[in-house]
């Protein structure tokens, strides 16, 4: 019996099974990086909707004020002990959850986004304000290190931008069936991501990513105020502040599905490849 391409060949001729192997996915740069963009996220998101808070209101343009009523999109908040949330002319009963939900001490009150979705817990602006700063300078950095060690690996190009071949309608509808059907690619065409992994992760980091980014600069005291040019190529500074919130709750999407998608393609190998660099890979049966 020898060994050709993973498979042994027995006396008889027969080809025996192939044995599952570890395969190198992700490089330390990788993995790093990703933990370190989950926990910023993490603080980032909760900081966020305790500064949200203050003032649980969104508007388009330069301008948004407390008497500004009708020119909010989206406003959060309660009417005796109703929580309504609106957005645009939809008025939605969000009691419980969203206006109007209770503290720790099991007390109705009028608040945006609950307690336990919030860090701290408690209103407090200052506090979350220092907090989103620094960690929006972690991810911020972090990210600046995930490019480039992409770059200069390749694996931006090589696993993020899609091939001509792959954006073919025939393509994209097929990768769309297969996981509606929960088939996930598997032997060694799980080495390489599809179409819609790239549109996912492409879009996030190219797209959702920058923009929530560079909204959340022009909304910085300081940066804002010198880089005013940010501010009006987003709009004015409240659509700059409606487009982070919007960035966010497509990030927060994203995150759910990609954990979705975690769990159902098989956690413990996926998580170990994102924690050792190793993913195993097993042979396709004939």
């Amino acid at each position: 019996m020898m060994a050709t391409d993973g498979a042994a060949v027995m006396a008889d001729g027969l080809s025996a099974p192939a044995k599952p192997y570890l395969w190198k996915r992700h490089a330390l740069t990788t993995r790093i990086t990703h933990w370190i963009t989950v926990l910023s996220m993490a603080f980032l998101l909760t900081s966020g909707l305790n500064i949200f808070n203050a003032h649980p209101a969104l508007y388009w343009g330069s301008y948004g004020a407390d008497s500004d009523d009708n020119k909010r999109w989206l406003e959060i908040g309660s009417t005796g002990q109703q929580g309504i949330t609106r957005i645009g002319p939809v008025k939605l009963d969000t009691t419980g959850v969203l206006g109007l939900s209770n503290d720790k001490r099991g007390q109705a009150q009028a608040i945006g986004f609950p307690g336990w979705a919030t860090f701290p817990s408690y209103r407090d602006l200052g506090t979350a304000r220092n907090w989103h700063f620094f960690f929006a300078w972690v991810f911020i950095l972090n990210g600046l290190v995930y490019l480039a060690a992409g770059l200069w690996s390749g694996h931006l190009k090589r696993d993020l931008l899609p091939r001509l071949s792959e954006l073919s309608p025939r393509n994209i509808l097929h990768d769309i069936w297969l996981h509606l059907r929960l088939k996930f690619p598997r032997g060694e065409d799980a080495k390489r991501y599809h179409i819609l992994q790239k549109a996912a992760y492409g879009g996030t980091v190219f797209i959702l990513l920058p923009l929530m980014v560079a909204s959340g600069l022009s909304l910085s005291p300081g940066i804002g105020a010198s880089w005013t040019w940010l501010i009006d190529l987003l709009g004015g500074r409240q659509s700059a502040r409606s487009i982070h919130f919007i960035t966010m709750a497509l990030l927060v999407g994203f995150v759910i599905v990609h954990v979705a998608m975690v769990l159902l393609a098989g956690p413990f190998n996926e998580i170990r490849s994102m924690i050792t660099g190793k993913f195993r890979i097993d042979p396709v049966k004939p």
